[in-house]
């Protein structure tokens, strides 16, 4: 069974992978989100959401997977088993919010939270998921030496909730650790009303997306599944 490495510090994500029946290690990155994207804008211009999801899930899942084949051969030169399995595959993921082309982050404080959920309130917007996945099984586990990605984009319409129920949720403090401030399977759940496409997308990773990937790479989701 191979092994997965999450590379993200979402505890949304590790939860959504957990109750697939998954139970990944977390290796956060150490990537500097603004660099990566100033970077990427020098090389191909202007990144729409979609694509700078995708960028910074890549960088992600890539730094993580380069220190762990760093271990792994640290420790084999000096004649020392292995730290890091040889049958490892590594999963980098980033969202962000689109609402009318505009890109919603985290917020840096409450009263961004609060402007953020008056603009979004009784409208509409879209939650960009980028997936990345990095193959660093030995070719005697089945390695293909793969890496591969995609993006999740799923429109999601928020609730006309009033500024005395946008204080209230923001003083959770919830709004101000996620994307787009706010949340489908914790506290904000109750004011979105609906989504079009998979909710595990607005969660922060896609199941049917990751599933696709991972089969492009041969490693079938049934044989991730602990037992």
């Amino acid at each position: 069974m191979p092994r997965l490495v999450l590379a993200s510090q979402s505890p949304a994500r590790l939860a959504t992978l957990k109750s697939a029946g998954l139970n990944p290690h977390v290796v956060v990155s150490g990537v500097d989100e603004d660099k990566v994207l100033a970077d990427a804008a020098d090389r191909f211009g202007e990144l729409d959401p979609a694509d700078a999801v995708l960028v910074l899930a890549q960088a992600k899942a890539e730094e993580v997977a380069s220190r762990l084949e760093e271990i792994r051969d640290d420790d084999e030169a000096g004649g020392r088993d292995t730290a890091t399995a040889t049958d490892v595959i590594v999963i980098g993921c980033d969202s962000m919010l689109e609402i009318d082309g505009t890109i919603v982050g985290k917020p840096a404080d409450p009263e961004t939270a609060r402007e953020c959920w008056r603009s979004m309130r009784g409208g509409k917007g879209v939650l960009h998921t980028g997936h990345w996945v990095v193959d660093l099984r030995d070719d005697a586990d089945g390695g293909t030496g793969g890496t591969i990605g995609s993006t999740s984009s799923t429109t999601v319409w928020f609730a006309d909730i009033d500024d005395d129920e946008i204080d209230a949720y923001v003083a959770t403090g919830e709004p101000l650790q996620v994307a787009g401030a706010f949340t489908i399977d914790g506290l904000g759940g109750p004011y979105v009303e609906r989504v079009e496409g998979d909710h595990h997308g607005v969660v922060g990773i896609s199941l049917p997306l990751l599933r696709e990937l991972l089969a492009e790479l041969n490693v079938p989701w049934r044989t991730l599944r602990t037992p």
